[in-house]
């Protein structure tokens, strides 16, 4: 962990993309911007943009940049295993489509209670730490979406475990179903380092209705990200603060406050829980766009788009939702085209009732 230079890392789940594809160009000036600016933290998934994050990393940092100077996290999800006998081969899979030896570290992904069982019958954290003392993998951790109670009976049951990536920004802290906090005293408590994702939320503490965002406003000119960004960096426990940038502007505006990252003024933090109580009046979806939900969807509903027009017409009521929602269904189903199977809610790493909310969407838009 001593090769991490400061505290920012690049989320790489939301790449810059042309269509279905990634920007590579594009991709490569974010890349250059953010190592040239002091960064050297990467975040991956084999299942981000359907494989290509991996691939894009390989094109964009491991053919242009040595191996020592950056950090590649990547991670082992539900979706690509079944049997203990398939962890390995996807392993050196995902090490060849990212072009290189060995990952910084690697992750038992999205771990919940459901999952856990999964991991624990395939040997899934045995087999990590088995690759660990081959050198292919430095450091062993989770990201996890559940109780602190869960994640506590983890931590024990695996005290190797280094890092664990938690949600956790500023409208979750005290969430009773993120429980952001209590998520973050269990880590510390048991000694490990906390990664920190949707330190945004998805976008949604950049993107805000304007009562929100004249409160950051009133204080100057910096972006309403850098408040969210800047409120999870604080936390002495945080090793890591992960964005996931998606253009060149995003890492332009990151770098800027993260160079010589400052924490939250006593007045900063009163903005910055004022503008938490004024989102929390709206009443919006908590939907991070992550699309766990939207891969086994018989439907092919785009749920996060859709949702993205509902919070979209309570935040900004003058906004053409008929244009949006157009956008969201054009090629694919309607909310009233859900069969309630029910696999999407399975997937949510925030919990949502995703049929009762589509129902909603399909009277309110259609």
């Amino acid at each position: 962990m001593d090769r991490v230079k400061k505290k920012f890392g690049f989320g790489c789940m939301r790449l810059p993309m042309i269509g279905d594809k990634v920007d590579i160009e594009q991709f490569k000036q974010m890349v250059d911007l953010f190592l040239e600016s002091g960064f050297n933290y990467f975040d991956t998934a084999h299942v981000y943009l359907g494989g290509q994050s991996e691939t894009a990393i390989r094109e964009a940092v491991v053919k242009r940049y040595p191996r020592d100077a950056f950090i590649l996290t990547d991670k082992l999800s539900k979706f690509n295993f079944n049997s203990e006998d398939e962890i390995r081969p996807l392993f050196e899979t995902q090490l060849k489509d990212a072009g290189v030896d060995y990952f910084d570290f690697y992750l038992m992904h999205a771990q919940n209670e459901e999952n856990f069982a999964k991991y624990k019958s395939c040997r899934a954290y045995e087999t990590a730490f088995e690759l660990k003392k081959e050198g292919k993998i430095r450091h062993v951790g989770i990201s996890f979406h559940d109780s602190a109670e869960v994640l506590d009976k983890i931590l024990t049951e695996y005290p190797e475990l280094e890092v664990v990536q938690i949600q956790f920004n500023y409208l979750d802290y005290e969430d009773d179903k993120v429980q952001s906090k209590a998520c973050y005293d269990v880590i510390s408590k048991h000694g490990k380092k906390a990664i920190v994702m949707e330190p945004v939320k998805g976008g949604k503490l950049a993107n805000m209705a304007d009562e929100a965002a004249a409160v950051f406003k009133e204080m100057g000119d910096a972006s309403p990200a850098s408040y969210a960004i800047r409120f999870a960096a604080g936390f002495e426990n945080i090793f890591m603060v992960l964005s996931g940038m998606s253009t060149l502007a995003q890492m332009q505006d990151n770098v800027s406050y993260m160079k010589d990252f400052v924490p939250l003024s006593e007045e900063e933090t009163a903005a910055v829980f004022r503008v938490r109580d004024i989102i929390n009046s709206l009443k919006l979806i908590q939907c991070t766009a992550c699309r766990y939900c939207t891969d086994g969807c018989p439907q092919e509903i785009q749920i996060p788009n859709i949702f993205a027009v509902m919070n979209e017409k309570k935040q900004f009521p003058g906004t053409d939702a008929a244009f949006g929602f157009g956008m969201a269904t054009r090629g694919h189903g309607k909310p009233s085209d859900c069969v309630e199977c029910g696999q999407c809610e399975d997937a949510c790493p925030q919990k949502l009732p995703i049929r009762e909310l589509l129902k909603q969407a399909a009277a309110e838009l259609e």
